[in-house]
């Protein structure tokens, strides 16, 4: 009897491991940022794609800087971000194959209606955010590394304001992360390290200013049982561009990489059914992004 269930254990093994390998072999790791997952985009267009190819996506939304991190380390097979001249380094370091863009938004400035500082209706986000600074206005920062981070400091460094040297732990995987990072002096400034939907929250709880992607502004502003009470106080511009490029892992860098799921999603999601899901993709009929190969 021992012998007979042995016998039936080991056949069905082998019926069982060829059948996990095979899922395991459509799964693909992507990185991203968070403010992808946070506004509802992943969830719209990942469950098409999945439904397009049997493909399923592990999504790993963090900070642009972390997601890099991953692609460097070989943890993931893709990453989607939007910080341009780091992904154009990732590429050019030999981590990535190619920058492949993708969509677009822009970042805004956001702060309470009251608008203690008086930043509603200035030209350029510097000049708001010097009348922040003047004032000494609570301002949040994610200081956790992401695009939205990488804006924000580019923009401080256009103000002219004295900057100095700040730093955040950050947590991944229980591992502690030091970023370092300019900023403005004066306890009127949060950096909190958290990601864009949780750092919206603690600036709408402060009533405080903060700089997002317009994405994730609108889904919580208009997509939740529970809106932010902040407004838009300052848009517009070159400045606050904010486009979204996508980045296979270079399998000569890590060759366990899944390639080839990574160039198939690539090409399904800069393709014109790809384009259309971003750009069909709406809270409330606002649209969150704009498509950047078919439009």
């Amino acid at each position: 009897m021992k012998k007979l269930l042995l016998s039936l254990s080991v056949v069905l093994l082998c019926f069982t491991l060829p059948d996990r390998a095979l899922a395991e072999d459509k799964i693909l790791k992507m990185s991203t940022t968070t403010s992808t997952q946070s506004s509802g985009l992943l969830d719209f267009i990942l469950p098409e794609f999945t439904k397009d190819t049997g493909v399923l996506v592990k999504v790993i939304a963090k900070g642009t800087g972390a997601a890099i991190r991953d692609g460097i380390d070989g943890n993931v097979d893709i990453i989607f971000v939007h910080a341009k001249d780091r992904e154009e380094k990732f590429v050019s370091d030999g981590f990535g194959t190619k920058r492949y863009p993708v969509m677009h938004n822009d970042f805004i400035i956001l702060g309470p209606a009251a608008d203690p500082a008086g930043i509603k209706g200035c030209s350029t986000a510097a000049e708001a955010l010097r009348k922040i600074a003047t004032a000494s206005a609570f301002f949040v920062s994610r200081g956790d590394d992401s695009g939205t981070h990488t804006k924000e400091q580019s923009l401080w460094k256009e103000t002219g304001i004295p900057l100095e040297q700040g730093s955040q732990t950050l947590i991944e995987k229980g591992i502690k992360k030091l970023v370092n990072y300019e900023k403005p002096s004066g306890d009127w400034y949060l950096s909190i390290g958290q990601g864009m939907g949780k750092a919206l929250t603690f600036a709408d709880e402060k009533q405080a200013y903060i700089l997002a992607d317009r994405g994730t502004y609108i889904k919580y502003k208009f997509g939740r049982d529970l809106p932010i009470a902040l407004d838009v106080l300052c848009e517009g511009g070159d400045a606050l561009a904010n486009p979204y490029g996508i980045i296979p892992v270079n399998p000569a860098k890590h060759p366990h990489v899944k390639n080839d799921l990574a160039e198939q999603f690539t090409k399904w999601i800069t393709s014109a059914r790809g384009q259309k899901l971003i750009s069909d993709y709406h809270v409330l009929g606002k649209q969150l992004f704009y498509p950047d190969v078919i439009k």
